[in-house]
């Protein structure tokens, strides 16, 4: 009998010995179930991802006044010291040994507004570098026109250079009244309530902005 009762008890003691396992899991459970439910209902995040989400950048970037900021933005642009134009622009072909050379002509006027004016002539294979030369050579053949306070011409001149000829004359509230490289001339100059005439029948533009040039020079106060 002694031995039938044995394997009855270790029975019972496994089965007393599970349920206490249970029981004792059961509170882990809920204090689990409880350190996670303020995260849950409340809905806020952790400081940790609040922190991520404000050093997130911002779409659009920094921008001031509607418009974003660029670095090494452009600086002001410095105004030249002469207002320059272009007259006649041709495509020069010299004929060599070995083919056709081309290159460019650029006749240019430029001037203060305020009395100085000149008119000069470059040549190169290049456009841009024409220019450049016309500029060097107009600051070369600059005048200054004696012109009153109110930037008017003292009297009448007629001059003939070239083929060109035109005649000058002042015209007190007309305004400028003047075609051709003439009124570009004039205009750079500064000139003011006067009228020019083209007596000739030239096409050069060239040479009646050289005519207009001669003519100032003549101008006395």
């Amino acid at each position: 009998m002694s031995e039938k009762t044995q394997p009855e008890a270790t029975t019972e003691d496994t089965k007393a010995s599970a349920a206490a396992d249970t029981t004792d899991a059961a509170p882990e459970t809920k204090t689990d179930a409880v350190t996670d439910a303020p995260a849950a209902d409340g809905g806020k995040k952790p400081a940790g991802e609040d922190r991520r989400a404000d050093r997130r950048p911002r779409r659009g970037g920094d921008r001031r006044g509607g418009r974003r900021q660029r670095r090494g933005g452009r600086g002001d642009r410095v105004k030249p010291e002469f207002d320059q134009k272009i007259v006649s622009i041709r495509r020069v072909t010299r004929v060599m040994a070995g083919g056709r050379r081309f290159s460019f002509s650029v006749s240019m006027v430029i001037g203060d507004k305020k009395g100085k004016v000149g008119v000069g002539v470059g040549k190169a294979g290049d456009t841009q570098l024409a220019i450049e030369k016309a500029v060097r050579n107009a600051k070369k053949n600059m005048i200054q026109v004696p012109l009153d306070k109110e930037m008017r011409i003292p009297h009448d001149v007629h001059v003939k250079y070239a083929s060109s000829e035109v005649l000058i004359m002042p015209a007190p509230g007309r305004g400028l009244v003047a075609g051709s490289s003439v009124r570009t001339v004039l205009e750079l100059a500064g000139v003011k309530d006067v009228t020019a005439k083209l007596f000739s029948r030239s096409k050069n533009k060239l040479n009646n902005a050289r005519a207009a040039v001669e003519a100032l020079k003549q101008l006395k106060k």
